[in-house]
């Protein structure tokens, strides 16, 4: 009986063994739960009033989801009196999306009575812009400073102006809307057609005012992403008289053109000229070859008796005397010109 008793008791030096396995096990469950459950942000959660499960917990684990980035803006935001679910939160954190910049932008725009929903403050961020610096620009307006611009008034002088433009952020354009660049280029343009209509420089230098209030009037912020709440001039100068110099130019490219049509015209003179020398010279040649022909002619009219000895003689006397008439006519006129001398 004894030894039947002995078979099917347990061995009683296994039981230290097993408590070990069994303890071990448990405090690995624990350590495994612990690492995959944040209990600590769990009670943190709990102790500020913030709705989160466990279960959410641990599906955040499973969809590869940080809870640290969405526990902690979830706290902010319930301390803040501002009702956001959990599941929007882990949507935009998915999306890719910063959740504590986009709450701590919705905690600022709800101080500042501004209207702000979380699907709006999402979409900005999503778009790639600080909407916190955003909502802060609305409370505290930016100042943006324009490069020197210059334009020429009516009466051609140069006036160069730099104008310093105080905006905030429109919060219902900032998607889709155009920055800085945008601003900055319209009142450009608008300072160049305002300084441009000006009779004078002087109208402008008297008044720079006139330029902010012609340049505010036109709604250079329809389209943008920010609000223009008013343009200064900070600085106004004369520069070049543009229209003198640009009369200098026009002047020097007119004599330009009266030289070439003038070198134009001398050359033209020139090859008449030289054409009519040519043409002279021609001439010469054909009287000295007929001057040539004249005593072979003389000669064969003689011979055939077509003319007599004394009409060779007459024509001899007639060439001499023609040509003592030449000689004394070139001697007046060389007389006649000395006096004038």
């Amino acid at each position: 009986m004894n030894q039947l008793f002995l078979l099917a008791a347990p061995n009683m030096g296994d039981f230290p063994v097993v408590g070990v396995a069994i303890a071990a096990a448990i405090l690995l469950f624990i350590v495994l739960f612990l690492r995959f459950v944040p209990l600590g942000l769990w009670i943190s959660a709990m102790a500020s009033g913030a709705k989160v499960g466990i279960g959410s917990l641990i599906g955040m684990r499973l969809r590869k989801v940080n809870p640290v980035h969405i526990v902690r803006p979830l706290i902010k935001c319930t301390k803040a009196n501002i009702p956001i679910p959990v599941s929007q939160l882990e949507a935009h954190y998915l999306a890719g999306g910063r959740v504590d910049a986009v709450i701590n932008a919705l905690i600022a725009a709800h101080r500042a009575n501004i209207e702000l929903p979380f699907e709006k403050a999402a979409a900005i961020d999503l778009a790639g812009r600080d909407v916190f610096d955003a909502v802060r620009m609305s409370v505290n307006p930016k100042v943006i400073e324009t490069p020197m611009i210059s334009a020429m008034a009516i009466n051609g002088i140069e006036v160069k102006a730099v104008a310093r433009i105080t905006v905030r952020t429109n919060i219902q354009r900032l998607v889709g809307g155009a920055g800085e660049g945008t601003i900055i280029a319209r009142v450009g343009e608008g300072i160049v057609s305002t300084i441009g209509s000006a009779k004078s420089h002087r109208d402008v230098l008297e008044n720079p005012d006139l330029i902010s209030k012609t340049v505010l009037a036109k709604g250079l912020d329809a389209g943008t992403a920010y609000e223009i709440l008013s343009i200064d001039i900070a600085d106004v100068d004369v520069g070049r008289n543009i229209g003198a110099h640009l009369q200098i130019e026009q002047a020097e490219a007119d004599k330009k053109i009266a030289e070439a049509k003038a070198e134009e015209r001398r050359a033209l003179a020139v090859a008449q000229e030289q054409e009519m020398r040519a043409e002279v010279e021609r001439m010469r040649a054909k009287v000295v070859e007929a001057e040539a022909e004249v005593p072979s002619a003389l000669a064969q009219a003689l011979r055939d008796g077509k003319m007599g000895y004394m009409d060779y003689i007459n024509l001899e006397n007639r060439k001499a005397d023609t040509q003592m008439r030449a000689n004394i006519g070139t001697a007046q006129m060389d007389v006649s010109v000395k006096p004038g001398k």
